[in-house]
């Protein structure tokens, strides 16, 4: 490939050439280009190969705990993790069953999710810090789509069912998937929710093993603050019946959040007091001493658990107030100790769910992988995404045979995990034997804990998010577009569908970024007084232009989608549109055969005929152009390729175009400072001529100095091209 560095020049013996010589480097030939056979099957043979260094590779890559344990500093990690595992622990149990109303089922369904989650990633995972379990938005998801599927199945709403756990049901219908006779409501509302997790899971874990989890990249901080920013507000939403004590079902399809605030308003006139006094009071005691938390957390070892505290009194309160039975207060009801045997999803509800189960996959992996990079970044570690997915699929799958929702990390609960001194994921174990300790002894103790006071933990967890409402003219100051997404994912996620707002984020996104490539203009090109070196005319001063050679660059990718708007660019910015000259000039001469006469061809004058001259224009002759009532003594132009990306068979044809319509026009155009991706692309395309790319018309020069000097050493007589710079 021709041509490239001002300064000098290499020969093959290392002595430098003349500096007025553009530079002549050889590309390196590419491996696959010369014998492709060779490194296919030496591809096959590295991934079909079964070493014991492999075997032992990939089992510590699996099970990331069998590297990192036998490596733990007992005395230096193991206070921290106890710490931080216990404190985590302790504020679980009332999210965990506060958590269980957003994705419609019993509490004693919480715990579970909370209890295997910990276990399973502590096993896989190979983020030190994130905490994994129960996560608002995804309980939201998963209970929005097994209230549409209790409603398809014909049950009841919750407000006529009785409440409980009703495990000696399930018990009945082991093994059995019709749910007609064996199963009620409470039953079937788990069927549900465990085959939507183990869909999920089995997407999230088909992803690793595609290695395909770079997709988190497309899922900007912007779009998942937008996305979980609009569905706290219809958690919020949801959770408003609970608060006023109202037994109304949740509303389903687009517009739930104004089909829920309407029910809201009608049956206002229902409102349970004891419900909202209570209500009142949680909220009162929990706001203020959240705030106090998060004020002193630099001070405080460990967050205070005001919501366990909380949990205690209004559970102590209800049992020796008889408030289910005097007031018809909704409460958790029956929380039963132990496990049940597993039982396998219900296979035929899968197609039904398959969907929905994709979005919640991509948004649980997507803040799972977020939230690892995140605290990796901070502590000097890395995390590797695909293990990551692999980690929280089966952090889906397995739970799901046990009654588990979907799971994926959390924000509130990672950070308390890292500022109370968590070191590794031994701290998620001492978490699940908190939570086992729950499950064994202390479950039932929480039978007349008020469905309110749950409904006023998710509530006041919803602060962090909420408050991304005042950091939005901040946003709009720092980047429009990336206000714009989260304003767009934000309004699409509250006011029309969650999942939809998801998507919707997905693709104003990538719309963005196309738009972007659509806007970019070519901009002319000066030279600095004092080296070579070329910026934009219009952005600094004291730049100069070459008299006769016009320099721009394009700061996109040129594609099929923004080709034409690229010539259009560049034809505004010379100045000199070549097709509408040519329309000009055959319109003349087609005006001239018609009345039979020779007339001055309309701004186009040949440089002889200015110096008094007769004849047509010879070979080498110089035209001037006039376009528009402006005249034009371009005679080359230098298109500077730095910024191009990429180019597609479109993007090739324009620049071919381009060349083709100026060289009618007596215009060189030549390419500079391709990238070597760029040089690969025009030659597949074709653009060179039958001469090749190191002669002919079609130079590539490696800087717009050695363009220049080119160009202007064709039109110089004597061919001392130096003193035209």
């Amino acid at each position: 490939m021709t041509l490239g560095n001002d300064s000098y020049t290499t020969a093959e013996d290392g002595v430098e050439g003349d500096q007025t010589q553009p530079l002549i480097l050889e590309r390196v030939e590419k491996e696959g280009s010369r014998n492709w056979r060779l490194s296919v099957a030496h591809r096959l043979k590295k991934c079909c190969s079964c070493t014991p260094e492999r075997v032992r590779s990939k089992v510590l890559g699996f099970a990331p705990i069998l590297k990192w344990l036998p490596q733990y500093q007992l005395r230096e990690w193991l206070l921290g993790d106890l710490m931080s595992g216990l404190i985590v622990g302790i504020l679980l149990v009332p999210q965990s069953i506060a958590y269980s109303l957003l994705a419609s089922q019993d509490p004693i369904y919480g715990l579970y999710t909370s209890f295997f989650s910990s276990i399973i990633y502590t096993l896989l995972g190979t983020s030190k810090h994130i905490s994994v379990g129960i996560f608002g938005v995804l309980c939201l998801l998963v209970g929005q789509v097994v209230d549409r599927e209790l409603a398809l199945a014909g049950y009841l709403t919750e407000s006529s069912t009785f409440s409980g756990n009703n495990s000696g049901i399930w018990l009945a219908s082991q093994g059995n998937d019709s749910v007609e006779v064996e199963c009620d409501r409470s039953c079937y509302a788990i069927t549900v929710g465990a085959t939507v997790t183990f869909t999920a899971g089995v997407y999230q874990v088909i992803m690793g093993i595609f290695q395909i989890g770079f997709v988190s990249v497309y899922l900007s901080d912007s779009l998942l603050s937008g996305f979980a920013t609009g569905a706290s507000l219809t958690i919020l939403t949801s959770q408003i019946k609970y608060l006023l004590g109202l037994k109304i079902p949740r509303p389903q399809g687009w517009f739930t959040l104004f089909k829920t605030w309407y029910s809201i308003l009608i049956n206002l006139g229902n409102t349970n007091i004891c419900d909202l006094v209570t209500s009142l009071v949680c909220l009162l005691i929990l706001i203020p001493t959240k705030e106090l938390n998060d004020r002193f957390k630099a001070k405080l070892k460990a967050p205070i658990p005001f919501e366990l505290f909380v949990v205690i009194i209004a559970t102590l309160a209800s049992h020796f107030g008889h408030f289910n039975a005097d007031y018809g207060s909704s409460v958790a009801g029956d929380i039963p100790t132990g496990f049940l045997p597993p039982k396998m999803p219900m296979w035929s509800l899968i197609p039904n769910v398959a969907v929905d189960a994709f979005s919640i996959a991509i948004v649980g992996f997507a803040i799972t992988v977020s939230l690892s990079e995140m605290f990796a970044k901070k502590h000097g570690y890395t995390v590797d995404a695909n293990q990551e997915m692999y980690a929280i699929g089966f952090c889906n799958i397995l739970p799901s045979f046990f009654r588990c929702f979907t799971t994926s990390a959390a924000l509130t609960k990672t950070l308390v995990k890292e500022s109370t001194g968590c070191q590794t994921q031994v701290s998620g174990l001492v978490t699940a034997l908190v939570l086992l300790l729950v499950l064994l002894v202390i479950a039932p103790l929480f039978y007349s804990l008020q469905k309110c006071v749950l409904a006023v933990i998710i509530v006041v967890n919803l602060r962090g998010a909420l408050r991304k409402f005042i950091d939005i003219p901040h946003m709009w100051r720092v980047n429009r577009v990336d206000a714009a997404i989260w304003l767009i994912t934000m309004a699409t996620s509250a006011l029309v569908n969650t999942e939809l707002g998801l998507l919707v984020g997905v693709l104003v996104s990538a719309f963005c970024v196309l738009g972007r490539t659509q806007q970019a203009q070519v901009r002319e090109l000066g030279r600095a007084a004092t080296r070579e070196h070329y910026e934009d005319l219009s952005s600094y001063h004291g730049l100069r232009k070459h008299p006769g050679v016009a320099v721009f660059r394009y700061n996109a990718p040129i594609y099929y989608a923004n080709q034409s708007l690229f010539k259009k660019s560049l034809y505004r910015c010379v100045g000199l549109d070549p097709v509408e000259e040519k329309t000009q000039r055959i319109r003349f001469n087609k005006k001239n055969k018609q009345h039979g006469e020779v007339k001055e061809v309309p701004n186009m004058k040949s440089e002889k005929e200015a110096a008094g001259k007769e004849g047509q224009l010879e070979a080498g002759e110089t035209v001037t152009l006039m376009l528009k009532n402006k005249p034009h003594n371009l005679r080359s132009l230098v298109i500077d390729c730095s910024s191009i990306l990429f180019l597609d068979t479109a993007g090739v044809n324009a620049l071919k175009e381009v060349r083709k319509d100026y060289g009618e026009l007596g215009v060189k155009v030549v390419l500079a400072q391709c990238r070597a991706s760029v040089l690969d692309d025009l030659e597949r395309g074709g653009y060179y001529d039958e001469k090749g790319p190191d002669g002919g018309e079609n130079q590539i020069f490696f800087t717009i100095a050695d363009a220049v000097r080119y160009l202007q050493s064709l039109s110089a007589p004597n061919g001392n091209y130096d003193s035209k710079l």
